[in-house]
């Protein structure tokens, strides 16, 4: 299989396998890695294409999008599989980073939130010009 820049490495893979091996009951041998599955997601969600538009060197897409399926079920408190693993892979990366698990602080643009409450009635163009108070008119 090709490296794509969305694939994950085998040792983060590990960390997840239980996760995504146990999401569904086993009724026979897979046909696929879910290594090369997960990777496949990956790819789909991160690039923002179509299930059908998967390169041929990953499963067969209609594979990749059944796990997908199952990987995105919401148990009783509303958390997928998928947001499970992710979480992890992202806490793994920042204490590796040597960075708390959360983020502990956010930027807000001026702009959005001074707009925020009437854009949808009347929008915001950045790029128009106001005319001053004090200017004259031609």
């Amino acid at each position: 299989m090709g490296k794509y820049p969305s694939d994950i490495s085998r040792e983060e893979y590990e960390l997840i396998r239980k996760d995504l091996e146990g999401a569904r009951k086993k009724t026979r041998p897979g046909k696929y890695d879910l290594y090369d599955v997960f990777c496949a997601v990956l790819y789909v969600v991160q690039g923002g294409i179509q299930w059908r538009m998967l390169p041929s060197d990953y499963p067969k897409w209609q594979s990749v999008y059944y796990h997908f399926r199952v990987w995105s079920e919401r148990d009783e408190k509303g958390v997928s599989i998928l947001d499970k693993v992710l979480q992890k892979l992202v806490r793994q990366i920042r204490n590796e980073d040597l960075r708390r698990d959360k983020t502990t602080f956010g930027i807000v643009d001026a702009q959005s939130v001074q707009n925020a409450d009437t854009a949808e009635e009347k929008g915001y163009d950045a790029g128009k010009k106001y005319p001053e108070s004090n200017a004259t008119s031609l």
